[in-house]
């Protein structure tokens, strides 16, 4: 039993020291699609910064006066079980984990289910975030058949993907 905490513990220690390898300035271009097509295209840039017991998330979009800039905080919560938060500095506090490489964030907010999701690959860092609406489009299974209970299942749709390919600059 021993030797497999160890092993998960190094594991655990040798995954890309997240988020320390994510540190720096990422900047790139931000597409958003809807099932139309592709309806924004905007200049964007994520700085991900040590603090003292934190690391500064800050997105920015656009250029010059016309940017928007939000300025989060990634939090360890438990981080050697990928726990973390992102703080908004507003009251708003999200759960986000990283699994696999990948952080993930998954709330519902105005009546609207979003998952984001980043990940290092490569020399880029990948971001997305996928949105519908919280109300089911579809409900489907739950009843018996041949003596099996199948299971309620409600799909939801996705009507906006945010994409990003970021690169670090400097």
């Amino acid at each position: 039993m021993l030797s497999i905490v160890v092993f998960l513990q190094i594991g655990a220690a040798q995954d890309g020291f997240f988020p320390q390898s994510w540190e720096g300035r990422w900047a790139g271009n931000l597409q958003v699609f809807n099932p139309d097509g592709k309806v924004q295209d905007v200049p964007m840039q994520l700085l991900i910064e040590p603090r003292d017991s934190a690391h500064s998330w800050t997105i920015i979009y656009g250029h010059g006066e016309e940017a928007g800039r939000r300025e989060y905080l990634l939090r360890p919560v438990i981080p050697e079980r990928g726990l973390y938060s992102i703080d908004e500095q507003n009251s708003i506090v999200l759960d986000a984990i990283y699994i696999g490489g990948k952080l993930y964030s998954r709330f519902e907010v105005a009546g609207n289910l979003l998952l984001s999701t980043v990940e290092l690959q490569g020399d880029g860092l990948h971001y997305e975030i996928v949105s519908g609406k919280l109300e089911p489009r579809n409900i489907t299974g739950g009843e018996e058949r041949e003596g099996e209970e199948i299971p309620e299942v409600k799909s939801y749709p996705v009507v906006v993907r945010q994409v990003a390919v970021l690169m670090r600059r400097g």
